[in-house]
C-alpha cells in the first residue's frame, strides 16, 4: 500500500495565524494567536489526513544562502513582531509533543527542506502532501506531490496548478522568474503580470526558448522583457526551491519521520499555561484541571467534532413539541433564510433555532422547489410561534438581528428578546475585520461551514434559496444557528472581560434596535424636486462639455481617461503627475485637482465629473429608490463595517450627498417632510472638543468653555492678531490647522491644503502647539500607547485596533501613526451620535410622539416632525442630546427646522 507523507511549512503557518487570529491572550496576559492558531492547523491536517510519516518544517534564525546571493532579498520585511517572537518556542514544544519531527535548520529556508524531502520521497513514489499557502511550492507538485492550503481547502495536483496559475509545475519557476516575487522582493520584469507571463510560457513553452526569440515580443513588454535578461540567473537562484540540503538526521530512510506518540504531559502544561481550555478538557477528561476563570482563548476545535442533530420540522405535532423547547430554554440561537438580502423586500423561506451546540431544528414554510415539499403551511408557524418570537422576555442570540427583524416585521411579527448578535460581539472585538458568519466559524471555532454558493450555486445560474429542496437547505440553516449559538459561546466572554467593549457592546445592542427603527421609518424624497434637478446638470455638463470641446481644441470623451489623458498630457502638453499601475498617465481626481491650480481644462474636468457623480448617484437614482409602499426611501445602515464605531449608509448612501457645492447642497432640497417639518439636530464641533477632553489641554478647553469660536480663537494665536481681528481668511486657514492635526496631518499636508510653503506651514504648527501644548503631548503619547499595545481607545472604552502600527516602518507607519491619533476623536464622536440616537428614540416611544427618526449622518440626527410637537422638541432635544455622556467641556447640539432638510440647515 502507498505511503503518505505530511510536510509542513511551519513558517507560513506561523505568520498566517498571527494575522489571521484574535490577538488572544492568556490570564497572564502573553499572547497565543499564532500558537493557537498553528496548533488548530496541525490537529485539522491530522483529522483530514492519516500520515505514515509526518515532518513540520521551520526557517531557523539567520541568513540563507539567498541572503548572500542578493543582498535585498526579503529586505521589505519588518523586524518579527515581539508577540510573536515570544511565541516560538512553546510552538515548537507543542509541535515535537503532538508526535511531529520538527526541522529548523541554519542557512536554508522550510522550503527547501519541504522540497528536499519532496524531492526524495517521490523518488521512492511516496504519496506527498505539502501543507502550504506559499505559491512558490507549486514548482515540486508532480504525480506524487500535491499542495493543500487549510486556510481555504484549496488542494493543487498538477491541473489544479494548470488551472490556478495557467502554467504547468515545471514552468513555476519560469513563471515567478517573469512576475516577481514581491512578498520576497525578488523582481520580476516590469509590466509583466501572471496573464502576461502565463501567455508567453504557453506560446514558447519555457523562459529560456523565450529570452531566445525576445526580438520578436513586440511594444514596452517586449523591451522590458530584453532589458531584464541580465537579471534572470540571479533571480532563477532567488526562486528555485533547492532539492538536495542536508536533512539532519535522514538518510532516505523515511522512517525516522514517523509519528511519535504524544507527549500528554507536555501539552497538559502547555495548555494550562496558555489557557486552551477546550483542549485540556479533551486531554484530561479532568475538569479540576482546567484554569479556573480563564476563558480568553475558549475555543471549539475541529480536532474533536461533535455529533450533528440536525432536525427537520414537518409536523404540527414537531413544532409543537420544539416550541416547548424554546419555552425551557435559557437562550436559542435564531436565524431566518429568505427570499432576499433586501431586508425590506425579502420574505420568510424558513427559520432555524439552536438550544445546545451540534443540535438545530429547521423549519421550512416557503420552499418551492420542483416535486413534493413537506413543510407547514407558513401562516400556521407564524401563528404558533409569535409567543415566543414577540416575547421580550424570552433571551434569543442571533448574527445581525437587524435584518432578521426587518424580516419578520415583513411578515407581521414584532421579534422581541433580541439579548446578543455575534456579529456586533465579532466587531466590538475586532472592528478591524470582516463579520460575515463564514470567516468568523473559521477564524473563532476553526469550522468551515457550508457557504450559499455551495449549494445555490454563482453568478447568472445562482438559483433563490426559497428554490432548494428542503433536505440541503434544513443542514444549512441548521448549521447556522448551530454556529451562531457556538460563536456567542466563544465570542461573549471575551467581550466581558473589558468593561469598556462590555458597555460599547450593549450600547450597539441598543443602536442595533434603534437603527430598525430608522431604516423602517424611511425618508421622504420630492421625485418631481429631483427630476429637475437631473435636468439642470444635465445642461450645465453640456455646458461645460462644449467649453471642454473648445480648450481642447477638438470634441473627446470626458469620461474616457485614455481620452482625457491623450488631450491633456499629449495634445497640451501637460506635465504628467503620477502613472497607473498599468504605466499610463493617471487621471484621476487628486491629479486633476493639482493640476486645476495651473490650467483651465483640468479644472472643467474635475466639475463635469462632480457634475455627472451627482447626477447619477442621486438626483437619477434616488427616484428609482422610493419603496412603492411607503413612498420613502428607505437606506440600509452597516453597523459594523467602519473600523472607527461609524455608521455607512448604503442603497442608497445618504452619508455622501455632496454639501461643499450648491448643487450638492441642492440634493438636500429634495428631502422634505411628510409630517410638518424637517428638524435636524447635530453636535458643534465634537471631534475638536473630543480632542479637547482627552488632550487636557486647558487652553483648549478654555475656549469651549468659554463659548467662543475655537477657529478665530486659534487663527488669533497662530497669525498673533487680536481675536476681534481676525480675517475670514486666517479663520479658514485655522480651520484648516484644527481639523487637520487631529486627522493627523503633518507640515507637507497643510502647505498643500493652504497652497503655502511647506517653513510656513511648520511655522503655524508650531505656533498651534505652542499655544495647545497638551494636543502635542497627547499625539506622542498616544502614537507610544498604540505601537506598545496594537489599539487605542474612544473615550468610552470602544477598542479600535491598529493591525499595521507594530513593526511598521516609513509611509506605513506613519499612516498608521496619523490613525491612532484620529481614531479616538473620531471613535467617540461616532459612540456619541450613537448614545444620542438610542436616547432620542427612547424618548419619542416614552412619549409616545407621531415625531419619527428618518436619518443618521455623521454628527447629526435628521427628524420628520408634526407641526405640534415641535416645541417639544426645541425645547427637549439638545438637553437630550448633551446629557448622554459628560466631557471635560461642554456638548453643544444645534437644532435647525425647515421644509426641507436644506433648509434646516
Amino acid at each position: 500500500m502507498k505511503k503518505t507523507l505530511l510536510l509542513v511549512d511551519g513558517s507560513s503557518y506561523l505568520y498566517r495565524a498571527y494575522h489571521a487570529m484574535p490577538d488572544l491572550r492568556n490570564a497572564d496576559g502573553a499572547p497565543t494567536g499564532a500558537l493557537y492558531g498553528v496548533i488548530s492547523m496541525l490537529r485539522r491536517l491530522l483529522q483530514d489526513h492519516h500520515a505514515d510519516y509526518m515532518v513540520c518544517v521551520f526557517d531557523a534564525k539567520g541568513k540563507t544562502f539567498r541572503d548572500d546571493l542578493y543582498d535585498q532579498y526579503k529586505s521589505h520585511r519588518p523586524p518579527m513582531p515581539d508577540d510573536l517572537a515570544t511565541q516560538i518556542a512553546p510552538l515548537h514544544d507543542a509541535v515535537r509533543a503532538l508526535g511531529w519531527t520538527l526541522i529548523c535548520e541554519p542557512g536554508v529556508e522550510a522550503d527547501d527542506i519541504i522540497g528536499t524531502l519532496s524531492e526524495a520521497a517521490s523518488k521512492q513514489q511516496i504519496h506527498t502532501i505539502v501543507s502550504t499557502g506559499d505559491k512558490d511550492l507549486a514548482q515540486l507538485v508532480n504525480q506524487h506531490v500535491e499542495l493543500v492550503n487549510t486556510m481555504n481547502n484549496e488542494r493543487l495536483d498538477m491541473a489544479g496548478v494548470e488551472a490556478k496559475y495557467g502554467v504547468r509545475p515545471e514552468q513555476i519557476i519560469d513563471y515567478l522568474m517573469l512576475i516577481g516575487d514581491t512578498s520576497d522582493n525578488i523582481p520580476g520584469v516590469p509590466k509583466v503580470g501572471p496573464k502576461t507571463a502565463a501567455k508567453w510560457l504557453a506560446e514558447y513553452g519555457s523562459l529560456d526558448k523565450l529570452v531566445e526569440q525576445a526580438d520578436k515580443i513586440k511594444g514596452v513588454a517586449g523591451q522590458n522583457l530584453r532589458d531584464f535578461i541580465p537579471n534572470f540567473e540571479l533571480t532563477r537562484q532567488l526562486t528555485t526551491v533547492k532539492l538536495d540540503c542536508q536533512v539532519p538526521g535522514f538518510a532516505k530512510d523515511f522512517s525516522v519521520f514517523r509519528p511519535h506518540p504524544r507527549n500528554t504531559e507536555v501539552l497538559r502544561e502547555l495548555y494550562e499555561q496558555y489557557g486552551f481550555r477546550t483542549w485540556l478538557r479533551e486531554l484530561t477528561q479532568d475538569p479540576e484541571r482546567i484554569p479556573a476563570g480563564d476563558s480568553r482563548v475558549e475555543v471549539q476545535t475541529p480536532a474533536a467534532p461533535l455529533e450533528l442533530d440536525y432536525q427537520t420540522i414537518t409536523t404540527e405535532a414537531q413544532l409543537s413539541a420544539l416550541l416547548q423547547q424554546l419555552k425551557a430554554a435559557k437562550l436559542v440561537a435564531l436565524d431566518t433564510e429568505t427570499t432576499s438580502l433586501d431586508p425590506f423586500e425579502a420574505r420568510l423561506v424558513g427559520l432555524s433555532v439552536a438550544m445546545q451546540t451540534g443540535k438545530s431544528f429547521y423549519v421550512p414554510v416557503g420552499h418551492v422547489a420542483p416535486g413534493d415539499i413537506e413543510q407547514l403551511d407558513k401562516a400556521f408557524v407564524l401563528a404558533t410561534l409569535r409567543p415566543w418570537l414577540e416575547d421580550a422576555e424570552a433571551p434569543k442570540v442571533l448574527h445581525n438581528a437587524k435584518y432578521d427583524t426587518h424580516v419578520f416585521l415583513n411578515e407581521g411579527i414584532s421579534l422581541a428578546g433580541i439579548s446578543d448578535d455575534t456579529m456586533l460581539q465579532a466587531y466590538v472585538l475586532q472592528s478591524h475585520k470582516r463579520v460575515n458568519m463564514e470567516e468568523l466559524a473559521l477564524q473563532w471555532l476553526g469550522l468551515k461551514g457550508t457557504s450559499y454558493e455551495e449549494i445555490c450555486g454563482k453568478g447568472a445560474k445562482q438559483i433563490g434559496f426559497e428554490q432548494l429542496d428542503v433536505a440541503t437547505a434544513a443542514h444549512y440553516a441548521c448549521e447556522d444557528a448551530d454556529f451562531t449559538l457556538r460563536l456567542h459561546e466563544c465570542l461573549r466572554p471575551k467581550v466581558a472581560e473589558h468593561s469598556g467593549t462590555e458597555d460599547i457592546y450593549h450600547l450597539e445592542i441598543l443602536v442595533s434596535r434603534c437603527l430598525t427603527t430608522i431604516e423602517r421609518n424611511g425618508v421622504k424624497v420630492d421625485a418631481q424636486v429631483l427630476a429637475e434637478q437631473s435636468h439642470e446638470l444635465g445642461q450645465k455638463m453640456l455646458a461645460l462639455e462644449a467649453a471642454a470641446y473648445e480648450l481642447a481644441e477638438q470634441p473627446f470623451n470626458m469620461n474616457s481617461p485614455k481620452q482625457v489623458g491623450e488631450i491633456l498630457f499629449v495634445k497640451q502638453g501637460i506635465p504628467v503627475v503620477r502613472k497607473t499601475a498599468s504605466g499610463a498617465p493617471s487621471t484621476d481626481e487628486d491629479v486633476l485637482t493639482r493640476l486645476a491650480q495651473d490650467y483651465p481644462l483640468p479644472k472643467l474636468l474635475l466639475e463635469y465629473r462632480g457634475l455627472s457623480k451627482l447626477k447619477s448617484t442621486y438626483t437619477d437614482k434616488l427616484p428609482t429608490m422610493i419603496n412603492k409602499s411607503t413612498g420613502r426611501v428607505h437606506t440600509r445602515y452597516s453597523q459594523a463595517s467602519v473600523i472607527t464605531g461609524r455608521l455607512a449608509s448604503s442603497d442608497p448612501n445618504l452619508q455622501n450627498i455632496p454639501v461643499r457645492t450648491a448643487e450638492g447642497r441642492r440634493v438636500r432640497g429634495a428631502f422634505i417632510s411628510e409630517l410638518g417639518r424637517v428638524v435636524s439636530a447635530d453636535y458643534s464641533q465634537i471631534e475638536l472638543r473630543v480632542m479637547a477632553h482627552v488632550s487636557g489641554d486647558k487652553n483648549l478647553q478654555k475656549v469651549f468653555e468659554m463659548g467662543g469660536d475655537v477657529h478665530s480663537s486659534t487663527a488669533a494665536e497662530v497669525f498673533s492678531v487680536p481675536l476681534a481681528q481676525v480675517s475670514s481668511e486666517q479663520r479658514r486657514a485655522a480651520k484648516a490647522i484644527n481639523f487637520g492635526l487631529i486627522y493627523g496631518m503633518g507640515e507637507f499636508g497643510l502647505a498643500s491644503n493652504l497652497g503655502i510653503t511647506r517653513d510656513a506651514a511648520r511655522a503655524y504648527i508650531d505656533r498651534y502647539f505652542a499655544r495647545y501644548p497638551g494636543v502635542a503631548d497627547y499625539m506622542s503619547r498616544i502614537k507610544t500607547q498604540a505601537q506598545e499595545q496594537g489599539y487605542v481607545e474612544t473615550v468610552f472604552g470602544r477598542r479600535l485596533w491598529l493591525p499595521d502600527i507594530k513593526g511598521a516602518k516609513g509611509p506605513r507607519l506613519a499612516g498608521a501613526q496619523r490613525a491612532a491619533i484620529n481614531a479616538p476623536m473620531q471613535g467617540t464622536a461616532a459612540d456619541l451620535i450613537k448614545k444620542a440616537m438610542v436616547a432620542v428614540q427612547d424618548w419619542i416611544e416614552a412619549h409616545e410622539l407621531r415625531t419619527l427618526l428618518v436619518m443618521q449622518v455623521h454628527d447629526e440626527l435628521v427628524l420628520d416632525v408634526p407641526l405640534d410637537e415641535l416645541a417639544l422638541l426645541h425645547q427637549e432635544l439638545p438637553g437630550l442630546m448633551c446629557q448622554v455622556a459628560t466631557l471635560d467641556v461642554p456638548l453643544v447640539a444645534q437644532l435647525g427646522e425647515g421644509d426641507t432638510w436644506e433648509q434646516a440647515h
